[in-house]
């Protein structure tokens, strides 16, 4: 499903115009984005939690030269499904 699919079907279920539903589709995605940038998580129950993942600094192997070299530690975004998701 695609965004504008996605917007379509909440237009249809709230009885609302798709402009409407972009732009809370587009505030709910843009809040998850600001709460997880800043460190912190979101759990929605029986949906799943949006948080942030921390991955150390380590070495690596260069496939094409085989050489070793230092991976620099990072964040990213995660998100783990909840019940309702993983009994699917």
């Amino acid at each position: 499903m695609t965004k504008t699919e996605f917007v379509d079907a909440v237009a249809k279920k709230l009885d609302i115009t798709k402009k409407h539903a972009a732009e809370a589709v587009d505030a709910v995605i843009g809040e998850i984005e600001v709460v997880v940038k800043a460190g912190d998580y979101i759990v929605f129950p029986g949906f799943g939690k949006f948080s942030v993942s921390e991955r150390a600094a380590r070495k690596g192997i260069n496939p094409a030269t085989k050489a070793v070299i230092d991976i620099a530690a990072s964040k990213s975004g995660k998100f783990s499904a909840g019940k309702n998701l993983k009994n699917i």
